[in-house]
Order: structure tokens, then sequence, then C-alpha cells
């Protein structure tokens, strides 16, 4: 047994898992990785692209696999197909015919992936888990585990992971977090691992590999396109402008692919999937200072004080902006310092004191939200 602990390692077959991996097992842990298959071609629908990508197809699991081999730790290959399709898949489409924008990643984070590490982990007599993810897992005064930003900005993944628990941060690695990407290439590189330093990253969702969550819906949904076709794009006053493709393929703040022609730029502001209408206005209509934030998850603190100061960003690319922070009978009430663009239901906004997240939660609604 290492003296610093048996770890299990998710390990995709990409860059930074593997680096992870193998870093820790050079730092003298007890290592085995494990391989998550979630999703397959069935599972998506089908679609225009029918390679599986990104952590999901044959060549990533050999790739994990091989890398174990020539280091002399076991690697497993864990099927949660069923897990994962049962709430994160359904949870994104169920998101889209509400009117909402939903997050997967966020919910495969908290809901799946690490629940499903924790459980193999325990069965395998494993101290702690660890992934490749941008972030860094710390401890405060107060007794309470906290997640940090990654020192890499333009690689920092702690706005997915903000609906982790306490018991799974207090086992929870990640190394990444004090490094820049062209670091963790070059130890690929030193590693004996040109190949994978060079590897290309995925940005889709995993399970919609060609990118077009659209088709996703309506190969997922049997007459979607008949069930919403012939609704409305609406001003805020309510009149016509013109008729869609249907509520669920558009999204808070979309300018491109309307197809409507009204003289000037047109952005959704608002969608309603009960009369299955798509608000459109101009860029300033996209302008909210508060809205209402549900399903919490505190980290670093137990909670919060009124008015409590934090960064709060409403996106994964969002830079954050300064806001207050107000407790709530159904959540917390968010309200800026000055107005933000894109306010998108369904979506998460994460709360931050500096680089550590305080917690996060479901945007539910703006403070201008139209009917």
């Amino acid at each position: 047994m290492s003296r610093k602990g048996k770890v299990l390692v998710a390990m995709s077959g990409g860059i930074d898992s593997t680096v992870t991996a193998l870093m820790l097992h050079h730092e003298g842990y007890e290592v085995v990785g494990i391989t998550m298959k979630t999703w397959d071609y069935a599972t998506s629908g089908g679609g225009t692209s029918k390679k599986e990508t990104g952590c999901c197809n044959v060549d990533s699991f050999n790739d994990a696999r091989m890398a174990a081999v020539q280091h002399g730790f076991p690697h497993f290959i864990l099927d949660i197909r069923e897990e994962f399709g049962d709430f994160v898949i359904e949870n994104f489409v169920d998101e889209y015919l509400a009117g909402r924008t939903p997050n997967p990643c966020v919910m495969c984070n908290t809901h799946i992936k690490w629940r499903a590490l924790l459980k193999r982990a325990d069965a395998l007599g494993c101290d702690f888990i660890a992934t490749g993810h941008y972030a860094s897992v710390a401890q405060h005064d107060n007794g309470r585990f906290y997640i940090s930003k990654g020192l890499d900005a333009t690689k920092d993944q702690s706005y997915v992971l903000w609906g982790l628990q306490q018991d799974l941060l207090s086992r929870t690695i990640m190394p990444l977090g004090k490094y820049h990407k062209t670091q963790i290439r070059q130890m690929a590189l030193d590693m004996g691992y040109p190949e994978l330093a060079k590897k290309s990253e995925s940005y889709e969702i995993c399970f919609v590999p060609d990118n077009d969550y659209r088709g996703f819906l309506k190969r997922r949904v049997d007459g979607l396109e008949e069930q919403v076709a012939g609704g409305w794009f609406v001003d805020k006053t309510g009149k016509k402008l013109g008729q869609h493709k249907g509520y669920p393929f558009y999204t808070i703040g979309q300018r491109k692919g309307l197809d409507i022609a009204l003289g000037k730029p047109a952005y959704v502001t608002a969608i309603n999937p009960d009369t299955n209408t798509v608000v459109l206005g101009d860029e300033e209509d996209l302008a909210q200072n508060e809205m209402l934030v549900t399903k919490i998850n505190w980290i670093k603190y137990n909670g919060i004080t009124d008015g409590m100061e934090a960064i709060t960003k409403i996106r994964y690319k969002d830079n954050g902006a300064l806001s207050n922070l107000y407790a709530d009978n159904n959540g917390v009430r968010v309200r800026f310092y000055e107005n933000v663009k894109s306010i998108a239901p369904g979506q998460s906004a994460v709360f931050y004191d500096g680089d550590d997240v305080i917690g996060g939660g479901v945007i539910q609604y703006g403070s201008l939200k139209q009917s």
C-alpha cells in the first residue's frame, strides 16, 4: 500500500486525464485507472456523425488502457450508459421542451460521474478519486472543501463543478488546476506520448457528436417537428412577426439562424413553450440586472449572509459580473451592479469569492422576464 494512498483516476484516453494518472503514479499514489462509457451512437439516435467521439470511442478506451499497462497499474472500463441516459439525456430533452437551455456537463458531473466514481472507489478500496479537470480542491479553515479556478484561465472548468457535494469533494484530487495547458502538453511529451500531446480536443456535448442539438431533439422525440410547427415569433408587445420552426430550436440571445428579415438585427429574448412563441427584440432587450437561482449547492460556505458580494458567472465562457446575493424562499436572488446580457433559464449560475467557488445553482428567470 502506498503511503500516499490509493486513487481511482477517471481516464478518458485524452491528454489531461492521462497526464493526471501518470503524474499521481509518479508522485507515489497507488493508481487505478477507470474509463466510463456514457453513451454510444445508438443512444444518440443517429445523426450526421456516425463516429463516437471524445471519451466514448474504442480508440480512447485503448489509449487509456495502454497508458495503464505501460506504467503497471490496473485499468477498468465502466459502462454507465443506462445511468447516464436515464438522467442526463432525458434532462437535456426535457429542459429544451420546457423552453430552457440545459447544461448537461453540470448534470453529468453532479449526479452521474462523481457518484459512479465514488461507488467504484469504495468497491476497489480507493481513498481518493481524481480527474483531469482544470480546477483545484482545498479545505477551508471552516472545515469545508471547496473548488478554486484553474490557473489557466482559458481552460478553467470550475464553472461545471459547482454541483459537487462535500462528501465528493473531500475525496477528490484535481492536480491539473495548478498548471497551464502548455505545461501539460510538455509533460505528455516528456512522458513519451508525443501523439497524445498533439491530440485534438472535443468541445461538443458528448452525446451530440455532430454538434446539432436540434437534430438530436428531432431524432429523440417522435413527431417533435410536427408538434411544435406553426409557432410565432412575436415582439415584446405580443405582435406577430412571422412563423418559426418550433420553440425548442431556439435559445436566449440567439441572433443567427432565425430565418426572419426585420430590417435590423433581432435577438431571442424570451421563449414561451405554453404558447409556442419566441420573443424577438433588440440587443438591449437582453440586458437584465436580477435573476432567481434555485437548486443551490453551497461549497465554500454553508450558506450566505444577505447582501453578500460575489462575482457571478451565468455561462461557461462568461467572465462573471459583480453582484449581491440575497436568500430567497426558492433559492438565491442575484442582483447585478450592472446589467448583464442573455440570462438563460436552465443554465448554471456560479458564485465566486475571488477564485473560489462559493456555490451555484440553476437559473430560473431574470428580472425582465417576458411572457
